[in-house]
């Protein structure tokens, strides 16, 4: 039997206290909106879109974890650690988020590897949001 799989969304626990602060942040910051609200088992469920990226906030959590300041000392304890979401232009985009107030917690840097580059900002929460303009991997370079 094969299994396939495609993305579907990233979810966050959310403090109540900070679920209005947080769907606010991604829709000014990033241009989110809100796709659906609703309560079930005593959480609040909030679904944000922006194109193809969905994330669920869900509100019920009591604590907040603290916010980082550097992806590299970000890496410990063992967690999810961030999410992705491309970009056409990184210059353009950090320099966009600039504008609105963000500032950069890693890059931006150029991953020979994967041939991309990438950068690192923190929503409202402190979860690190890479950002990933298209690049082309070594494999797929020819000669």
């Amino acid at each position: 039997m094969s299994i396939s799989f495609s993305h579907d969304h990233i979810g966050f626990s959310v403090t109540p206290d900070d679920l209005d602060a947080t769907i606010e942040w991604y829709s000014k910051t990033l241009g989110f909106s809100v796709d659906r609200r609703f309560d079930s088992h005593g959480t609040t469920f909030v679904f944000i879109v922006r194109g193809d990226a969905k994330i669920e906030l869900m509100a019920g959590a009591s604590v907040r974890q603290a916010p980082t300041g550097d992806v590299l000392s970000s890496m410990d304890p063992a967690r999810l650690h961030h999410f992705c979401l491309a970009v056409g232009d990184l210059d353009a985009a950090v320099s966009e988020l600039g504008y609105r107030g963000v500032e950069l917690i890693g890059g931006p840097m150029a991953v020979a590897d994967i041939g991309q580059r990438i950068a690192f900002i923190t929503d409202n929460l402190g979860n690190i949001i890479e950002l990933a303009e298209p690049g082309t991997r070594p494999s797929d370079r020819r000669s």
